[in-house]
């Protein structure tokens, strides 16, 4: 089914609307190991205190600091305690040679670093300086407490967060889920990275980039695929992506031309196909197959990454509990001129000084994608801007 144009507003509600299943699955618990990126369900306490024990900050001696009433001290060596070793005592009057980490033994209130300190020749540690108690002592839950919140939920989980899970003895934490997503790029005309050229033909970014952006972005890609312009191949790629994924991402055959496998393939299964007011970008399909949604997207490379960045990354984003894209409202540093009654997605650069877009905005211009790191996003009823002029760009 093809229906009329719509405004960017409004295809971003009844993509939104489409989309609203994948943030309904069940939290799930993941292994440690697998958990980075991933967005924490529930609050984590610490379920031990961090230190777990008493231990020492340095390499040195473990004394009590009242036997250094006057220095340099000279006290007898009882012993060498490494990180691992079990909980010694000190005797009164005697040091206690001391490694990093290692828990600092009964009745030590304190650690001399080695740098302070010279061995005697009689097995005995020349002290050199005073210290108070506590020094260089590193009390069990000072870190964090047993029963202390460690985590809450909503972090997007990196290396620091699970280095604080490993150490206070976590294997898997509960998460978010991740949307599981199908590619399917058409075109007799595309030809997989590595393979030969042919008249005619161009190598296949779309599958490549947008499985890249969903993963990015939250997602767990489960299937890329491509699809010369055949239905029966389509329809076959199609039903088996449906099997795999929460949501099926496809690219070129949605426009006006003869060969439009997927607008011809959708249309009479239900699918919706419509002209949204945006460069580029404009030509744009909705599908729901066996439950499972799908967006259409055009084949040209910029087109299909600005739709994603548009319409189907603020979807995955909060079904994978990761904050929204950032945006930000910044000035122009050159003028420009947009076209009347579209909503333009210009590419653009960010510096200390703005954002200046670039020249050149044909949706085939890849390579020039690449050096943008912002999309300027123009409204419809803009046809001119001045440098200094506020714009609000999309971060990519």
């Amino acid at each position: 089914m093809t229906s009329g144009r719509r405004s960017v507003e409004e295809h971003e509600q009844h993509v939104a609307a489409l989309l609203r299943p994948l943030h309904e699955k069940n939290t799930s618990r993941v292994p440690l190991a697998h958990a980075l990126h991933r967005t924490l369900a529930e609050n984590i306490d610490a379920p031990i205190d961090l230190p777990p024990f008493r231990n020492s900050q340095m390499d040195g001696y473990a004394v009590r600091a009242d036997d250094l009433s006057s220095t340099p001290a000279i006290l007898p060596v009882q012993g060498v305690l490494a990180a691992g070793d079990a909980v010694a005592a000190l005797a009164p009057g005697h040091a206690l040679k001391i490694m990093t980490g290692a828990p600092v033994p009964d009745g030590a209130d304190a650690v001399i670093p080695v740098e302070d300190t010279r061995i005697d020749g009689a097995g005995s540690v020349v002290l050199e300086r005073r210290v108070t108690p506590g020094t260089y002592v590193r009390e069990a839950g000072t870190d964090v407490r047993a029963g202390e919140p460690l985590l809450p939920a909503g972090t997007v989980l990196a290396a620091r967060h699970i280095a604080a899970l490993a150490a206070v003895g976590l294997t898997a934490v509960p998460v978010r889920p991740r949307p599981r997503v199908a590619i399917i790029s058409t075109g007799s005309e595309l030809v997989t990275a590595g393979g030969e050229l042919g008249p005619g033909q161009i190598f296949n970014s779309n599958g490549p980039a947008l499985a890249a952006s969903a993963s990015a972005n939250g997602a767990d890609v489960v299937d890329v695929d491509h699809c010369h312009d055949d239905p029966d191949e389509f329809v076959k790629m199609l039903d088996h992506a449906v099997k795999v994924a929460d949501l099926v991402l496809t690219s070129g055959g949605v426009s006006k031309g003869d060969f439009e496998v997927v607008k011809d393939t959708l249309g009479p299964r239900g699918g919706e196909f419509v002209s949204v007011a945006m460069q580029p970008g404009g030509p744009q399909g909705t599908a729901v197959i066996d439950g499972v949604p799908i967006l259409t997207f055009p084949g040209n490379p910029v087109s299909a990454l600005v739709s994603f960045e548009v319409f189907a990354r603020p979807a995955l984003r909060a079904a994978a509990g990761y904050p929204p894209a950032p945006s930000r409202i910044v000035p122009l540093t050159a003028d420009l001129t947009s076209v009347a009654d579209r909503r333009q997605f210009l590419r653009g650069r960010l510096d200390e000084n703005g954002v200046t877009p670039f020249r050149g905005h044909g949706s085939h211009l890849v390579a020039g994608l690449a050096t943008a790191d912002v999309l300027l996003d123009i409204p419809a009823d803009i046809t001119s801007l001045e440098a200094g002029d506020l714009v609000k760009v999309l971060i990519l």
